[in-house]
């Protein structure tokens, strides 16, 4: 059921569910949505870096398999709801099919106000949302799974989610200004300069913006970098050359390096598929 002041829009064989969410919770919050099959149908999604952290909660089924590009371990993969810190490579995601989910994708100074927990902590790692929230957020799970009204769904969300920011830790003001710089130039400024900015020593500042961000400030210039460029190249009428340029990449060469070291494809291969929320259709 749709509910009150909710959209929902067809996307691909699945449709898509939003409301606008509060205006407190806009600072920490880049985006949140649900989902659910039209068809129960297996899919499997590359999801390339984004600068974001995520939170996937599982209503019905869950993944099968979620894990980093290239891990061949037999270790055992979180699959239920669940917690992605910021990446610098690519991850796969296989799911059986029949999927009902929420997705939330977090700033990463939200994402250290929600799960309490230095952000460098959970890079590159996915883990098991009660193993960050603890057990009220498996509470939180049965209750948003057991109403069919997404109104009603986004509403105890909103609830929980307010509660948590607010009592959650408060990120140095100086931390705040170093990504607010570092994302408003898309990457393109220098470490030294960001330091001077905030008035801390270079050294310092990669301590405590890695802790609270999750990744070093140059390879979070990297994945902003990377993310200005994919925008930009799945414009209509989107010049490599230009697109080069503008995101302070050396050459294509670089381009095309840092396209395979970050998401595992090419520039082109990138711009051809249809990119969603930073999952690429595999």
């Amino acid at each position: 059921m749709p509910g009150r002041g909710v959209e929902m829009t067809r996307v691909g064989g699945r449709w898509r569910v939003t409301r606008p969410w509060p205006a407190h919770l806009r600072p920490f919050v880049h985006s949140y949505a649900g989902y659910w099959e039209a068809a129960v149908s297996p899919y499997r999604v590359r999801l390339v870096p984004t600068g974001r952290a995520v939170v996937v909660i599982s209503l019905r089924e869950p993944f099968a398999q979620v894990r980093r590009l290239g891990d061949t371990s037999l270790v055992s993969q979180v699959t239920g709801s669940l917690i992605a810190g910021l990446e610098d490579g690519p991850r796969v995601c296989h799911h059986a099919g029949g999927q009902e989910a929420i997705r939330l994708e977090l700033t990463p100074l939200g994402g250290f106000r929600l799960f309490a927990v230095p952000m460098s902590e959970l890079t590159n790692s996915v883990v098991e949302l009660c193993d960050v929230l603890g057990p009220g957020a498996g509470f939180l799970v049965e209750q948003l799974a057991a109403t069919s009204d997404w109104g009603a769904r986004f509403d105890l969300l909103d609830i929980a989610l307010s509660a948590r920011f607010e009592r959650g830790p408060r990120p140095a003001p100086e931390v705040s200004h170093a990504w607010r710089l570092l994302s408003r130039a898309g990457g393109a400024m220098p470490v030294g300069r960001i330091a001077a900015e905030v008035g801390w020593s270079q050294g310092y500042l990669i301590r405590r913006f890695t802790e609270q961000i999750g990744l070093t400030p140059k390879s979070s210039a990297r994945v902003l970098r990377f993310h200005r460029a994919v925008r930009l190249l799945t414009r209509e009428g989107a010049n490599l050359s230009d697109v080069t340029a503008a995101c302070g990449f050396y050459d294509q060469a670089h381009l095309n390096r840092e396209f395979r070291a970050l998401a595992g494809t090419t520039p082109g291969q990138m711009a051809a598929a249809r990119v969603t929320e930073g999952a690429l259709a595999l």
